[in-house]
């Protein structure tokens, strides 16, 4: 068995055990290959959803010249790696996607959100981002709509180049917590409205209240929480003296 290098086979067995619903550790060991490597094969060609062993092999095969002398990897857009082996950081972003996606992001969505979190720099542009994950502007366009809604990340003029940087910050998830929580207390103001309108001493109604009021209470322990480690984690950060 050359190298890493998946067999035809290899990939129909990939593609049996996505629509079983394996994981790819499982996949790993039915071909007997590492966790890692299933993962960035499937994620390079559609991710679970969309996987197709037969044209895997084909793009595969078509890149094997160039995988034997690969061009120097550089970070797109200047948002440097720290010296790390691109395949590392690529591999981490791969099963970053993938958690993602089973947690209900949509693909595109997950692998945008991925590329920020594994860049140093925390920013990427439109461009960065298309020659990094290989995919159409628009598809990239769409993603950072999305994103910007769940509050995960924010637009930023570049001064000396002035184009549009795409932006995570390291409390990106504290952030879009707290957005999410505004959201749910709306809805519960709605379900407490509805309630009063419908009576709650129906059925409707009750169920209604009560759905209110769990939304309350539970969105307030999460606020307490969130906001607790949010000082705990990024109010106060470490000195460069402690990181040394």
């Amino acid at each position: 068995m050359p190298g890493d290098r998946l067999t035809l086979q290899d990939r129909q067995q990939i593609a049996a055990g996505l629509r079983e619903g394996l994981t790819y550790a499982a996949v790993g060991r039915r071909i007997g290959r590492p966790t890692s490597t299933v993962t960035r094969e499937v994620m390079r060609n559609g991710g679970p959803r969309a996987y197709h062993a037969e044209a895997a092999h084909q793009l595969g095969a078509g890149h094997a010249c160039q995988r034997r002398n690969p061009a120097p990897v550089t970070s797109p857009g200047g948002a440097d790696l720290g010296g790390r082996d691109p395949r590392i950081v690529e591999e981490v972003g791969a099963q970053s996607v993938e958690l993602m996606i089973q947690a209900g992001l949509p693909q595109m969505m997950a692998k945008v959100l991925a590329a920020l979190f594994t860049t140093d720099g925390g920013s990427l542009t439109s461009v960065d981002l298309v020659r990094r994950l290989r995919v159409s502007p628009a598809s990239v366009s769409k993603a950072i709509g999305y994103l910007e809604n769940q509050a995960l990340i924010k637009r930023e003029r570049d001064p000396r180049s002035r184009a549009e940087r795409y932006v995570i910050e390291d409390d990106a998830v504290f952030t879009s917590i707290m957005a999410g929580a505004r959201n749910q207390i709306r809805i519960a103001e709605a379900c407490t409205a509805g309630a009063r309108k419908l009576g709650v001493a129906t059925p409707a109604g009750a169920r209604l209240e009560n759905t209110s009021q769990f939304l309350r209470h539970v969105i307030d322990d999460l606020v307490r929480s969130a906001e607790h480690w949010h000082a705990v984690h990024f109010t106060h950060p470490r000195q460069a003296s402690e990181t040394d």
